[in-house]
């Protein structure tokens, strides 16, 4: 087959643009023809794969947006495509691969009357509704069991619309032979002694993950496990934001920032504990990424892949509504704690059988069936 995929922006450390990246080749293997559309690129050409670059129109994100997705389908008309693929939420396409939440759930239970008359609500629940109304026939490739519902609250989409697809997470993050070597060097070359704590934080978009909350919950600490803790702090965002709460607890010391980097598996074997109290976050694929490596995991029930640590009995998960109070005392009894061997022994072992990395080739499977019929398969 012949396929066109479409993104708004790549760069290389996006959870969503690895899943792209992970899915094109998949399908590149298999032997179909594919095709990238895009905004900005960062980062290293795929091979086999021709990129079409457009340039955004527009000084609003939302219409820029609109700007590139009416280009992304002038330039496919003019080709003939079998399938069109979107990993964002637009008009035109044959699949959509949902990394996001329901925007309308948003607008309706958190936002007020003035905001969904704004021209950037409109926009999104236009492009929303263009995937997800019911007469649309876009199928939707569901990352996220507990977005579903939401869905089909606000929009009436078909159960046979929705196809679920597993993690896909990279096996390279699973503990080695040799983790113990490999956590040894990197808190050597970091100057971070035997006693002290790393708290690590990754993902871009520091205000969705919720940093303000990790800070808070560092700041909290009792001097004598503070002074011997340090928040790591890992992903493709801009620090500045956060640069004035830093200086209001006194931890310029102790919060150290890290550009997005190809290097997360050594942070994970070198840090004692991941902290995610996102505000949302639809999958989280972090969360997993912890679990196999046998890093314990703080986080909160909003995240869609929270329910992993639960299973796995790799960490805590915290309740909604979220509780700042909560974070703090949870932090301090997992550092203080004498459970981290545990946690870290039961995400190990729960790395190895359970199904957290066949994504790509999940939505190969569906993709292909959707050109000679409806294959057999589980749905949502």
């Amino acid at each position: 087959m012949k396929l066109a995929f479409c993104v708004y922006k790549y760069f290389p450390f996006g959870g969503m643009q690895r899943n792209l990246i992970a899915i094109v080749n998949a399908c590149v293997s298999a032997g179909h023809e594919v095709e990238i559309f895009c905004g900005p690129w960062e980062g290293e050409r795929l091979e086999r794969v021709a990129l079409h670059l457009f340039k955004a129109q527009g000084l609003t994100n939302h219409a820029r947006n609109k700007s590139l997705s009416q280009q992304f389908l002038t330039a496919i008309k003019q080709d003939q495509f079998d399938l069109v693929i979107g990993f964002n939420k637009m008009p035109g396409l044959d699949w959509y691969y949902a990394a996001d939440g329901c925007f309308a759930a948003k607008v309706n239970e958190q936002k007020g009357a003035l905001y969904r008359m704004t021209p950037r609500c409109q926009h999104f629940m236009e492009f929303e509704c263009a995937v997800f109304e019911s007469s649309s026939d876009t199928k939707v490739l569901m990352v996220s069991k507990q977005q579903k519902p939401f869905f089909v609250k606000y929009f009436g989409t078909q159960e046979e619309r929705f196809f679920y697809l597993p993690p896909g997470i990279s096996r390279d993050r699973m503990a080695p032979d040799n983790a113990a070597e490999v956590r040894s060097e990197f808190r050597k070359e970091q100057g971070v002694a035997g006693d002290e704590n790393i708290i690590l934080m990754v993902g871009s978009g520091f205000k969705t993950k919720g940093l303000d909350r990790a800070i808070h919950g560092l700041a909290s600490l009792p001097d004598a496990i503070k002074e011997k803790t340090r928040l790591y702090v890992v992903g493709q965002d801009n620090p500045k934001p956060f640069t004035s709460l830093i200086s209001k607890f006194n931890l310029q010391q102790r919060v150290h920032f890290f550009a997005g980097r190809d290097d997360v598996p050594r942070f994970l074997l070198g840090a004692d504990l991941l902290i995610h109290p996102a505000y949302n976050e639809n999958t989280g694929n972090v969360l997993l990424e912890a679990i196999i490596a046998g890093l314990p995991v703080l986080t909160n029930d909003v995240c869609g892949y929270a329910h992993y640590v639960i299973e796995s009995e790799a960490g805590v998960v915290l309740s909604s509504p979220f509780s700042q109070q909560t974070l703090n005392e949870t932090l301090h009894d997992m550092l203080s704690g004498d459970l981290r061997p545990q946690w870290s022994a039961n995400g190990i072992a729960f790395g190895l059988h359970a199904d957290l990395y066949s994504r790509a080739e999940k939505a190969l499977q569906w993709i292909e069936g959707a050109n000679g019929g409806m294959i057999e398969g589980e749905t949502l």
